[in-house]
C-alpha cells in the first residue's frame, strides 16, 4: 500500500491519529510539523495497513497495543493453518537457462541515506552480488527505482533470451510496467500534480517497455526468507555502510556468512 492523503484520512477520526498510527507512518508522537509530507508516497506492508486502519479512533495506550496483539495473533493462526495446507516449496528461484536477479533498496531515515543491492543468479554457480548507488539525501522509493533500473540495465546485456527481475517493492514494479503508460500518454502528468521520482522512472520504463518480450518482472515478499531478496538486502544496506556511488561486487565465501550480516 502506497501512503496517500485518502488513505490517512481514512484513518482520522477528528482529524487526529493516534500513537500506535504514527510509529506505523514511521513518525514521533506528537508529531512533527508537517509530518504528512513526509510519510506521502510511503509504502506500507498488507499487516501495518490492516494496522493502521483497526487503530482508528481516539484510544488508550492500552487499547492500541491489546488491538496490535489481537491483530498478531490472528495473524499467527491463520499463517499455521496455511502452513499446514501448503506444500513444501524451493524459495530460490534459479534455472540453467535463464538470468534471475533480485534487486532491493534501503533508506536510513526516509528520506536519509540509501543505497541499492542486486543478487544476479545464473547456472549452478553462487550469486554474483552488487552493491552501490549510496545517495546522501535518499528515500526508500528511489532506493527501489535504482536497484530495478540497474537490474533492467543488466538484463539488457545479458545473453540469455529469459530473465526474471525479483523486486519487493510493487511501488516500482507498478510505476514502470503499469503506471508509465498512462502517465507518457498524458504528457508524464497525472491528474494528483506531480510524480515523484520521474527521471528515474522514465530511464526505467524505456529500457523495460524494450525488454519486455524477454523480461518478467515478479514481486516477492520482502523480509520473509527469499534468499536472493535476503542477499539483495544485506547489499543496499552495505551500499550505505560503504557509501558507494557505483555499483561493485561483493566478494565472499558462503551464502550464509552474508545473510549473517546485519540488516540495519
Amino acid at each position: 500500500m502506497i501512503v496517500n492523503s485518502k488513505f490517512i484520512e481514512m484513518g482520522m477520526i477528528n482529524s487526529t491519529l493516534n500513537k500506535a498510527q504514527f510509529e506505523i507512518l514511521g513518525q514521533s508522537y506528537p508529531p512533527v510539523e508537517g509530518w504528512e509530507s513526509l510519510v506521502i508516497d510511503k509504502e506500507l506492508s498488507t499487516k501495518d495497513t490492516n494496522l493502521f486502519l483497526l487503530l482508528r479512533g481516539k484510544l488508550a495506550l492500552k487499547a492500541q497495543e491489546q488491538i496490535i496483539k489481537n491483530y498478531q495473533l490472528l495473524a499467527d493462526f491463520h499463517k499455521q493453518k496455511r502452513e499446514k495446507k501448503e506444500e513444501p516449496k524451493e524459495e530460490k528461484i534459479v534455472a540453467t537457462d535463464t538470468l534471475t536477479i533480485y534487486c532491493d533498496g534501503a533508506c536510513k531515515g526516509n528520506p536519509g541515506k540509501s543505497g541499492s543491492g542486486l543478487a544476479i543468479y545464473y547456472s549452478k554457480s553462487k550469486p554474483t552480488l552488487l552493491y552501490g548507488e549510496y545517495a546522501e539525501q535518499g528515500t526508500n522509493n528511489t532506493a527501489e527505482l535504482n536497484a530495478l533500473y540497474k537490474a533492467l540495465l543488466i538484463a539488457l546485456e545479458s545473453e540469455p533470451s529469459k530473465v526474471t527481475i525479483c523486486c519487493d517493492s510493487k511501488y516500482s514494479i507498478d510505476c514502470i510496467s503499469n503506471w508509465a503508460y498512462g502517465w507518457k500518454r498524458k504528457g508524464w502528468r497525472k491528474k494528483s500534480g506531480e510524480i515523484k521520482n520521474l527521471e528515474i522512472i522514465k530511464l526505467a520504463h524505456e529500457l523495460y517497455d524494450g525488454l519486455k518480450d524477454r523480461v518478467v518482472i515478479k514481486h516477492v515478499k520482502g523480509h520473509s526468507g527469499v534468499e536472493g531478496n535476503e542477499l539483495a538486502d544485506r547489499m543496499a544496506v552495505y551500499a550505505i555502510i560503504s557509501k558507494n556511488n557505483g555499483y561493485e561486487r561483493y566478494d565472499y565465501e558462503s551464502v550464509d556468512e552474508v545473510l549473517r550480516m546485519s540488516e540495519d
